[in-house]
């Protein structure tokens, strides 16, 4: 009986194919018209602003934000187990920004010894640099570290008698601008928040998974912000590439119990953005056109090497992840915070606006698994096709799929809107990264629907956990990169650059020992020693970072006058 059933087994599966089919295809749909919206707000916005507002208006320009008097910045760094990275980091930070009042306040736990180690070697280098000490073990949460850097930044004010115009926030993997600061001190106090375009390093052609960031960041924050901003008057913070004025963040504190950070989110960025919106405060995203250099080698590194240059707007940027674990970790935490923990605490609220991109915000929740199933439905049409042609399959229903119906309509305009999808991130990853990127992000789109279908599993594992159970949510860390001297082209500063930037001494000693040097033919170092100027250990240490020799020379310990603990 069973044998003779068995050719209408398979008649069955493919029917349920069918419908099946026809479900994914109706959801694909109605996702690509969201997906549509948002390329239509954006391009009709691009040719107004083109056609009059820019024609209207003077562009913003570098010397504009180089006359603006400088105003005192705190740079706050959040570390957990960032030893192999926050050194070179810092090193960069100081040599790269054209601005001198900031102080840099890296937190850390007091059981990652590594890390204090390495900060605490920073610190003896950098007359700006304050360690603040996380009075319990970690990890906790970025939330938490954050809450304890930023009452270290008010202590300092108090003792300093002077506030920060600007809290900014930065990971221990990012690569600033020069003029990064430059551009928050020319909006504040006017702006209470804003972000900067986050972008990814490039990365070479054969690096799919790490290629996935540098295609979506490219369209992300090109695109999908800029209309955020401009429906909603919203931006989430990106974590990094974020500034705060005085007066948001005690706001933020005296309305938290001097807690701005949300210790209850693993995206405290994301819910600080909101927050501050739901309180009136004026946000701007970023968009300050600069050169970057490149270096790049051409036809998929066949070709030669050239170096260049690429104009795209201010920002920050990083190397994320480059293995398929590490991605869809941390996406799986980007995933609980924004899309689970998001829609538990923040909830609806808020204008039509608003509502609609919370939507965005949340649909990828059910959207990565339904990706992943159309994938599964196409190779299951494949083998019915190989085995119908072989002559393996010969008991069938008729199709459901006519070829005027309305199944087919929704498949031609999905495939119309994929290719608008393809064209389009084929634009901005191109425009960015060059075209061969631009034609590998492509195929790169498949390899990030299954990153975001793994998140999106572990995300939903992990949280249903937390509410079921009570597991707790903790800090997932990420392992980071930091670009080598060659990739961030950097150039050999001469011992006064370096000396002053580091505070080490200031600029009217260094033009008086400039004069005496020309007269007497003598090295700056030598001179500053003898006017009792620059002690030996920061000579050495300045003139072994001028020789890229990571190993610095031994130090007694630390003052703890530098050590903030709160």
């Amino acid at each position: 009986m069973f044998t003779l059933y068995w050719p209408y087994l398979f008649a069955d599966y493919y029917r349920g194919l069918e419908i099946l089919t026809a479900v994914v295809g109706v959801i694909i749909l109605l996702s690509s018209i969201d997906d549509l919206f948002i390329d239509a707000w954006y391009w009709v916005r691009e040719s107004y602003r083109s056609l009059v507002v820019r024609r209207q208006y003077k562009r913003l320009t570098a010397a504009q934000l180089r006359e603006h008097p400088e105003q005192p910045m705190a740079i706050m760094v959040p570390a957990w187990l960032e030893f192999d990275v926050i050194a070179p980091m810092l090193s960069n930070m100081v040599s790269t920004l054209e601005y001198r009042n900031y102080t840099i306040f890296v937190g850390t736990y007091r059981n990652d010894h590594r890390t204090i180690e390495e900060v605490e070697r920073m610190r003896r280098r950098y007359r700006q640099l304050v360690r603040v000490e996380v009075p319990h073990d970690g990890p906790t949460c970025k939330a938490d570290c954050l809450n304890w850097i930023v009452q270290a930044a008010f202590q300092q004010e108090r003792k300093q008698s002077q506030n920060f115009a600007g809290f900014v926030l930065h990971d221990s993997e990012d690569v600033l601008h020069p003029l990064e600061l430059k551009y928050y001190n020319y909006l504040l106090p006017r702006m209470d928040f804003i972000q900067l375009p986050v972008t990814s390093l490039e990365r070479s052609w054969f690096e799919l998974v790490a290629g996935t960031y540098m295609d979506e960041f490219a369209e992300w924050h090109s695109k999908d912000l800029v209309v955020r901003e401009s429906l909603s008057n919203m931006v989430p913070s990106a974590g990094v590439g974020t500034c705060f004025s005085h007066s948001a963040m005690q706001i933020l504190a005296a309305t938290t119990n001097n807690e701005p950070f949300n210790v209850e989110s693993l995206t405290e960025d994301y819910d600080i953005g909101t927050r501050l919106s739901r309180l009136g405060m004026k946000q701007i995203f970023g968009k300050f056109d600069v050169d970057y250099l490149t270096r790049r080698t051409a036809w998929f590194g066949l070709g030669r090497e050239k170096i260049g240059s690429i104009q795209m707007p201010l920002g920050v940027r990083e190397f994320f992840p480059d293995t398929f674990r590490a991605a869809y970790r941390q996406k799986a935490r980007w995933t609980i915070g924004i899309g689970l923990q998001g829609w538990q605490q923040v909830g609806w609220a808020g204008s039509l606006a608003t509502k609609y991109l919370l939507f965005r915000d949340r649909k990828g929740l059910i959207t990565a698994f339904v990706a992943i199933l159309g994938y599964v439905l196409m190779l299951n049409f494949l083998l019915f096709y190989a085995a119908d042609q072989l002559g393996w399959w010969t008991v069938y229903y008729p199709s459901l799929f006519h070829t005027n119906g309305w199944f087919m309509t929704v498949m031609g305009l999905n495939a119309v809107a994929l290719l608008l999808r393809v064209v389009q991130r084929a634009y901005f990853v191109g425009k960015m990264y060059g075209w061969e990127h631009g034609l590998l992000s492509i195929p790169r789109m498949v390899i990030g629907n299954f990153i975001n279908a793994m998140a999106a599993a572990r995300a939903w594992r992990l949280f249903l956990s937390h509410k079921i159970f009570g597991t707790r949510l903790l800090w997932d860390k990420t392992a980071h990169d930091f670009p080598s001297a060659d990739q961030l082209e950097s150039h050999r500063q001469r011992l006064g650059e370096v000396l002053l930037s580091w505070r080490a001494i200031d600029a009217g000693h260094l033009e008086q020992a400039l004069v005496m040097q020309r007269d007497s033919r003598r090295p700056l170092g030598r001179i500053l020693l003898e006017q009792g100027w620059l002690d030996q250990h920061t000579l050495e240490e300045a003139i072994s970072f001028q020789q890229a020799d990571a190993a610095p020379a031994p130090t007694p310990p630390p003052a703890m006058q530098d050590v903030v603990a709160v």
